[in-house]
């Protein structure tokens, strides 16, 4: 029997079976993001919520035990814009926070237009 279970309903089951707070969080993550990035597609990579643009990765999401994580897919760019970033640069590739402490709409649009821009020059 073929999978024909669609990114979104895949995406959607991965944050119902999350904790309450964290389902919460994410799925306003989601949500802005899919805001900020209107021609992005949702995506699953390294097993996580993603969004793809132009066909390249441009974010990814996911919890864990005791926090959550965004990952802007770029290797460089939590260094470049650190000042911006303030106390959820925590690692060279992830933000991580909590659903008590989210991460801000500004940091959130900062990482995904920054993202945008970086594979529109390429």
């Amino acid at each position: 029997m073929p999978d024909t279970e669609t990114v979104t309903q895949r995406v959607d089951r991965m944050l119902a079976a999350l904790a309450p707070g964290q389902r919460a969080a994410l799925q306003s993550l989601r949500e802005t993001i899919a805001l900020i990035a209107p021609d992005a597609e949702e995506a699953i990579s390294y097993g996580m919520p993603a969004f793809r643009y132009r066909d390249k990765a441009l974010v990814a999401y996911g919890a864990f035990a005791h926090h959550c994580a965004f990952y802007p897919m770029s290797g460089t760019l939590i260094e470049e814009h650190r000042d911006a970033l303030g106390a959820f640069a925590t690692a060279k590739g992830t933000l991580q926070f909590t659903p008590a402490e989210p991460l801000p709409r500004s940091v959130v649009e900062l990482v995904v237009r920054a993202r945008m821009t970086s594979i529109d020059a390429h």
